[in-house]
């Protein structure tokens, strides 16, 4: 069974038809014992990461997401879900994230135009991601957001992308996966890349 969030996060619905078009049927919860059946689960994201902390702890799945991360269990972060895994964002300074990754999640700054919006490279820094499997290398995702991730290991980092210059678009540890793009948004590609995760 493959488990979509939901905790009010703005892509979710594109993420749920991106995953039935690439042949699975997922399902929308926001209970926890859902995520304790959940083969696999797809964090998504899009808005402010004080209110989504808010409705995860309104949901009471913050510790649920935890535990079957700890578990195993195979988890994809998607745009802001991916920087809730951090304890710290400069969007909400007083506001706590997951904290599964140490790090932080920081605002682009020396002038870039922001958010950044639309089509950007993709380079993989590590090819032996399941991720990657058939990807050829610099293909071109669909980004909007306003912040980044800098985790503490930069082992963690699976692929970069250019803004300004290189800082770091997709992290994996293990079983927990996070996409800073939209691959439910990034055509070909994108659905590929997703189509992977689906298929650990």
């Amino acid at each position: 069974m493959i488990c979509l969030i939901d905790y009010g996060a703005g892509n979710l619905f594109s993420v749920q038809k991106a995953v039935e078009f690439l042949g699975y049927r997922p399902r929308i919860s926001n209970r926890a014992a859902d995520l304790e059946k959940a083969d696999k689960i797809i964090f998504p994201g899009v808005g402010s990461f004080g209110r989504a902390v808010g409705n995860l702890q309104q949901a009471a799945l913050g510790p649920k997401i935890r535990e079957v991360v700890d578990a195993g269990t195979p988890f994809l972060g998607i745009c802001l879900g991916l920087q809730l895994f951090f304890a710290q964002s400069e969007e909400s300074p007083n506001v706590r994230g997951l904290d599964l990754v140490a790090g932080r999640v920081k605002k682009f700054q020396n002038g870039l135009k922001i958010p950044h919006l639309g089509w950007n490279s993709v380079s993989q820094c590590n090819t032996k991601s399941p991720l990657w499997h058939e990807i050829p290398e610099h293909v071109y995702c669909y980004f909007a957001h306003s912040y980044y991730i800098e985790p503490d290991d930069p082992n963690l980092i699976i692929a970069t992308c250019d803004y300004g210059g290189d800082y770091p678009v997709a992290i994996q540890r293990n079983n927990l996966f996070g996409l800073q793009f939209h691959p439910e948004k990034s055509q070909k590609w994108g659905l590929e890349i997703l189509h992977n995760f689906l298929k650990l």
